[in-house]
Formats: C-alpha cells, sequence, structure tokens
C-alpha cells in the first residue's frame, strides 16, 4: 500500500466514557489525515460523543444497538447508566451479545482494521473477515506489563496478592510499586468472572495474545522501557499514537451556570474534582473528600456519582455541609463538560481518579494533579505519574484497605497549591516541563504519522 493511501479503521472501545472519548480522540487525529473512520457505539449514546467529531465527513457513527441484560436497568448503554459497579458486568455481557451485530457490518464495511478493547472475540471473527485486528489500548503500558504479560498469566496457579506486590521479572520500572490493598484488589479484580462467563484477567490476556498488533494511545517519552519491555514478552507489533497535546475542544460552549459560578474566583484557585464514570465512593469516603476540600479553605467544584446505596450525591453530604460551604464549594451529581471546565482560568487543582481520558485532557492543561486512584489501571498510572515523572501529588491512604482521610486530601491539594511548597515547587515545575511535552506540534506529529506508517505496514 502506497504510503498516501487511506486507510478505512472501525472502531469498538468498551462502552465507557473513558474509552469511547480516547477512541474518539484517535478516530480524530485520524480523520485530520484523511482517513476514513466507522465507529460503532451505542445507539443513545452518539448524541454526546457527537460533539467530539470534528470530521463528520470522515468518522461516521455506526449505532449499535444495545441487547437488556437481567440486572441492567431498561435501556442501559453504558457504565454511565448503572448505579453499581457489579453491574459493569452486566454491560459487558450486553456488549458480548452484539458479536452478531458487529460481525455483519465488518462484513458490510470490510474496513483494514478493527479497534478493540474488551471484546476478546473481535480477534477471531476479524480473521476470519481477512480484517487486522489492533488492541487499542486506553490501559496503559505500564499497566499491562507489570499484569498481563505471558511469564505474569502463565505461570501456572491463581494468581495472589503476594504475586502482585512483586513486579514480574525483567519489569524495567522500579519505582512502580503497589501497596497491599491494591495487589490485593487487582489479584481479586483478575479471578472476576466479566461478561459471557469469562475472567477479567483472561479477556483482557486472550485479546493481546491474539490480536494482529498492540497499540497504546501513549509515547515513548513516558513509557518507554514498559513499550520495549511489552514487544519481547509478547512478541508482536507494539505501536504508539502518540501524546494527546492536540485534545479536540467540544463544538459547545461550557454550561452557563458553571461559567458564570467558576468566573467569580481569581485565576487558579478552584479545586475541580471528578472521578469519572466508572468510580464509586462509600459514603463515608466521600465524607473525607468533600471535607478536605472544605478544609483547605480553597473554592472547589466536585463532580461525582452519588455512593452506593444512596440515591443522590446530596443526600449523602455531610450534615451541614452545603451551609457552610456556601458560595465557594458545589457538589453535582450530574454529567459536566469536562475539558471544558479543565479549560477555564479559575481551575488550578484537579482532584482525579487517573483515568486516561481525564489524565489527557488534564496533561494539556495548566492545573496542578492531585492524583485518587481506585482500582487497576488508574493505580499503575497515578504512581507513573507521582513517584516515576514526580507531577503530580498522591492522596495518602492506609496500606492495609485504602482508608484516606480528609487531612490526607487536603494536604495533598495544599501541596501542590501552595506556592511557597517546596515539594510542590519541584512538582510544578516538573508538570509544566510535561505540559510543554504534550503541547510540542512536531513531537505528536512525528508520532500519529508514524502510527498511521506502522499501521500501513502491516496490511501491506
Amino acid at each position: 500500500m502506497a504510503a498516501t493511501s487511506s486507510l478505512h479503521i472501525a472502531m469498538y472501545p468498551w462502552f465507557a466514557f473513558g474509552h469511547l472519548v480516547p477512541y474518539l480522540q484517535i478516530a480524530n487525529k485520524l480523520a485530520k489525515k484523511g482517513h476514513k473512520i466507522s465507529f460503532f457505539v451505542p445507539s443513545k449514546t452518539h448524541l454526546k460523543l457527537q460533539p467530539f467529531n470534528h470530521f463528520p465527513h470522515l468518522i461516521t457513527f455506526l449505532p449499535i444497538t444495545v441487547p437488556h441484560v437481567d440486572g441492567l436497568p431498561q435501556a442501559a448503554e453504558t457504565t454511565a447508566d448503572v448505579s453499581h459497579p457489579s453491574q459493569f458486568s452486566h454491560i459487558m455481557t450486553a456488549m458480548d451479545l452484539t458479536q452478531p451485530q458487529i460481525k455483519r457490518l465488518l462484513q458490510d464495511l470490510q474496513p483494514h482494521f478493527i479497534f478493540f478493547d474488551f471484546t476478546f472475540w473481535m480477534p477471531k471473527l476479524a480473521s476470519q473477515l481477512g480484517i487486522t485486528s489492533i488492541y487499542y489500548s486506553v490501559i496503559s503500558a505500564t499497566t499491562f506489563g507489570y499484569i498481563y504479560t505471558p511469564s505474569r498469566q502463565l505461570c501456572g496457579h491463581d494468581l495472589t496478592e503476594a504475586d502482585f506486590m512483586q513486579p514480574p521479572p525483567k519489569y524495567p520500572i522500579s519505582t512502580i510499586k503497589l501497596h497491599a490493598h491494591e495487589a490485593k484488589n487487582i489479584a481479586s479484580m483478575g479471578r472476576m468472572k466479566f461478561g459471557s462467563d469469562v475472567l477479567f484477567s483472561l479477556r483482557h490476556f486472550t485479546g493481546l495474545c491474539e490480536s494482529d498488533a498492540i497499540a497504546f494511545k501513549s509515547c515513548r517519552e513516558i513509557e518507554g522501557p514498559c513499550v520495549d519491555y511489552l514487544i519481547s514478552e509478547l512478541k508482536k507489533p507494539v505501536l504508539l499514537s502518540g501524546p494527546d497535546g492536540d485534545i479536540q475542544q467540544p463544538t459547545t460552549a461550557l454550561e452557563h451556570r458553571w461559567a458564570e459560578w467558576l468566573s467569580g474566583f481569581n485565576a487558579g484557585s478552584v479545586i475541580y474534582c471528578a472521578f469519572g464514570s466508572e468510580c464509586y465512593l462509600t459514603k463515608d469516603q466521600l465524607h473525607e473528600l468533600v471535607l478536605g476540600f472544605e478544609l483547605s479553605n480553597l473554592p472547589f467544584f466536585a463532580a461525582l456519582k452519588p455512593p452506593l446505596g444512596v440515591e443522590s450525591v446530596g443526600a449523602a453530604l455531610p450534615e451541614g455541609f452545603e451551609q457552610r460551604v456556601h458560595g465557594r464549594g458545589v457538589v453535582y451529581g450530574g454529567w459536566v463538560q469536562q475539558q471544558l471546565i479543565l479549560e477555564h482560568p479559575s481551575i488550578g487543582c484537579f482532584v482525579t481518579h487517573c483515568g486516561a481520558g481525564s489524565l489527557s485532557e488534564a496533561l494539556v492543561k495548566k492545573c496542578q494533579l492531585v492524583l485518587l486512584p481506585h482500582v487497576g489501571d488508574h493505580i499503575f498510572r497515578a504512581r507513573t505519574m507521582s513517584s516515576h515523572l514526580k507531577v503530580g501529588v498522591e492522596v495518602e491512604k492506609r496500606e492495609e484497605d485504602g482508608f484516606f482521610t480528609k487531612e490526607s486530601v487536603c494536604k495533598a491539594v495544599k501541596t501542590v497549591m501552595d506556592e511557597e511548597n517546596e515539594t510542590g515547587k519541584a512538582i510544578r515545575e516538573n508538570r509544566e516541563k510535561l505540559r510543554e511535552l504534550f503541547l510540542d506540534e512536531e513531537l505528536e506529529e512525528s508520532y500519529i504519522n508514524n502510527f498511521i506508517h506502522d499501521l500501513q505496514v502491516l496490511i501491506a
């Protein structure tokens, strides 16, 4: 295939906005270069993604009917439509049941590639149809290197907390270490059935091993050693689409009520907090979080889902809290335009769960990072940002159970927001250097050009 030949790429990411949005970001990058994208998306969900489609003549949303599965609310399509993490597995089951629809679409479209992540059955289906399958991962290379290498997954026994307290043989980054509660959580997740009676770990490992190639939304400047480690472990091509400096802004404006509220504060003074569609806090932890914001004496805007077992986020707030923070603090339970909020000049600090999409959006902005990961990949991204690159501060947690306090939340916020804090000064300097790297248009351009070239080589 000639270097200038147009590619046709189908995409089918996991039904969570932390995956859908990054897939649309790479779709926009590829479309900008003239390549055609067929984006498979739940039928109602595409309306939320449409404002971020900057090349509608090249990126086509193809609606997928999501079958109803017992245990899900009627018309649930994504993880944002359910009220408990235990229901994510049902969303996965529903996604697995769309396989006949995907097969028909791929037969009709005959794209060069299918980009996928959680649908472990995709490589075999694509192979039957003569389509090249790319495991395009929103999960980091650092995480996959630690958890999903053959030396780990084919060890001959069920992986335990003790196994995950140690990195696999020859793992290249010594600063990536897990706490006991994190290792326990990762071991438990690996043994969990996740859709269609498939173990969570086997779902990922199968997709990695059976795909024609693996791709990461990453760059060597951040994950180079782990990329090389995966190449040596998995014996297949690993492609990198590069940093996300060119995060396309949505075509809509920030909702007036939030724009007006944020404009009432000084530049760089507001804490913004959001944990994505898949993260649920207990009521006790939500209390500690918002009380930590109150303790900081800084204005704050928190977009949070209700805790487990509570109907609304307002009903979960500490007694008297709303009265005490009136005028300087908002806790909102609905969906917000995160990119536009992070862009607002009053935002000085982002308290994040370290989802891939959220970090990509934040790293090109001027806000400082407070890292509060909860599960899986988020933990490794937090450790990369805090311990390896030293561009953010993690909220301290108890070793045995991961519980955090209002004091630890306040301490982390103050570290990055207090201009006189020496640790904070070093972090802010590193943070600005990383931001400049992500905004380097030549670097980003070279990555996407190389990515497209590597795709073309795969089907030459």
